[in-house]
């Protein structure tokens, strides 16, 4: 039978990652609580594993990390976080927590994480690709208006007669009355 924190939904497990210094990240608190460990635990493991955390798998939050947390993503205060300067995890360093606390619950719940991270990064691709698309057809339409432009001054050329000072040719019969 599955457990019940298996199942929790890709967009509530979406929702607790956190844009921080330009990585997708996840908070120790959120995974703690995932994971089913208390947070002091998470915390212990990671300090007792610091080799397996590099710069790129963890970083810890810093005052103004935190000050821009709580002004752009609803977070009332530093105590909703814990009280204290949190870690943040990213998509490697989630599943090196998951490794390092050898919960099955927490190998479980890393994979429904990984795969939140894969589809985050897919929708990102995606919506480039997208906006790539839309600028290429933006400079189609921008070239393709000025030959339009350039057509209708031909029209508008060829449709009004040019008045000029030429000489009609052809023969001319003089009346004489």
């Amino acid at each position: 039978m599955a457990n019940a924190k298996s199942m929790i939904p890709h967009s509530v497990l979406l929702e607790k990652i956190y844009e921080i210094r330009g990585q997708k990240v996840m908070l120790d608190r959120d995974l703690a609580t995932l994971y089913a460990v208390r947070n002091i635990r998470l915390r212990e493991q990671v300090k007792r594993n610091k080799g397996r955390f590099p710069p790129n798998f963890m970083l810890q939050l810093t005052d103004k990390d935190v000050e821009l947390m709580v002004s752009q993503n609803a977070i009332p205060s530093i105590q909703h976080l814990g009280g204290y300067l949190p870690y943040a995890f990213t998509e490697h360093g989630v599943l090196m927590l998951a490794n390092v606390l050898k919960s099955t619950q927490a190998l479980k719940m890393s994979v429904r994480i990984i795969e939140v991270f894969v589809n985050l990064r897919e929708a990102i691709l995606s919506s480039k690709e997208i906006f790539l698309k839309l600028e290429q057809l933006d400079k189609q339409t921008f070239r393709h208006d000025k030959d339009i432009q350039l057509l209708f001054r031909y029209l508008k050329e060829l449709l009004t007669p040019k008045v000029s000072g030429f000489r009609k040719i052809g023969f001319k019969q003089k009346y004489t009355r």
